[in-house]
């Protein structure tokens, strides 16, 4: 699969959950999914690495359960999404030989998550009734697109 959609897809995670996708990007690199070993994205396969980026990732999943924590959409969440999927998109793309154009690609799959994951959640919401267990699906859906991505990187 092309770099480009590999790294527009980790900017969609990155957009539903800002710190799953560096989380994912990190088990990979460590796990010797991602060559990146020789790279200026060398320390995303350090030992301890993965670790940061999953206990960031529980934090975020516990956190956005909370009735006071704001939208997405606002510019601190938005941005965070931004960068979060730009970099990841960069990791994937210097595994694939196109630093620059992953990053573009994961910033644009990070607007597109961003937006298109809060509409789906809303309207899911108000059609259940209940937004956690919309939540959950969403958490479910970013861990599963976000396994799936980094283990197609070849």
């Amino acid at each position: 699969m092309s770099v480009y959609i590999l790294a527009l897809l980790i900017g969609v995670v990155a957009g539903l959950r800002a710190m799953t996708a560096p989380a994912a990007v990190s088990i990979a690199a460590a796990a010797g999914w991602l060559p990146v070993a020789n790279s200026w994205a060398a320390f995303m396969g350090f030992r301890f690495t993965p670790y940061i980026f999953g206990l960031l990732a529980l934090v975020e999943y516990v956190t956005d359960q909370l009735p006071s924590t704001p939208s997405r959409k606002v510019p601190q969440q938005f941005g965070a999404r931004i960068v979060s999927g730009g970099f990841c998109g960069a990791v994937i793309g210097t595994a694939g030989g196109s630093l620059v154009g992953g990053a573009i690609a994961g910033v644009i799959g990070a607007v597109v998550g961003t937006l298109g994951g809060y509409e789906a959640r809303k309207r899911l919401g108000l059609a259940i009734g209940k937004d956690l267990p919309v939540a959950l699906l969403e958490d479910l859906v970013s861990i599963l697109l976000a396994f799936w991505v980094v283990s197609s990187v070849s």
